[in-house]
């Protein structure tokens, strides 16, 4: 989590500085001559989250959603010959239009892509 430090003086924004002839990280004012020893070496965290590159709907049971259409493509796992479909639901620019299938049967659920 960000902190932010503040002169003792003057109240304005302190900035990372770096003391090269002692080597050490500093916190000083740009406005007057104040500086502190920083508590913390870290100056910058980039973190990276990767998100999944395709995600399905997450419901518990599609082939029984009456909103979604129906398409009558076998099974490959049961080869019941109904399923329901949907696009990809990605919003990435570069992100190609997928159809998702889904088994209409009830037992079966198994979910594929186009």
């Amino acid at each position: 989590m960000a902190s932010f430090k503040y002169c003792a003086d003057c109240n304005n924004l302190l900035y990372p500085r770096e003391d090269r002839t002692k080597r050490e990280l500093l916190y000083a004012c740009r406005n007057c001559q104040f500086q502190e020893s920083a508590d913390n070496l870290r100056v910058y965290r980039h973190e990276i989250i990767h998100a999944p590159s395709e995600q399905t709907m997450v419901l518990a049971d599609l082939s029984a959603d009456p909103t979604l259409p129906r398409a009558n493509i076998a099974c490959p796992r049961c080869q019941y010959p109904e399923a329901v479909f949907f696009q990809s639901s990605s919003r990435r620019a570069d992100a190609k239009m997928n159809l998702f299938y889904v088994c209409s049967n009830r037992a079966c659920g198994h979910r594929w892509s186009d």
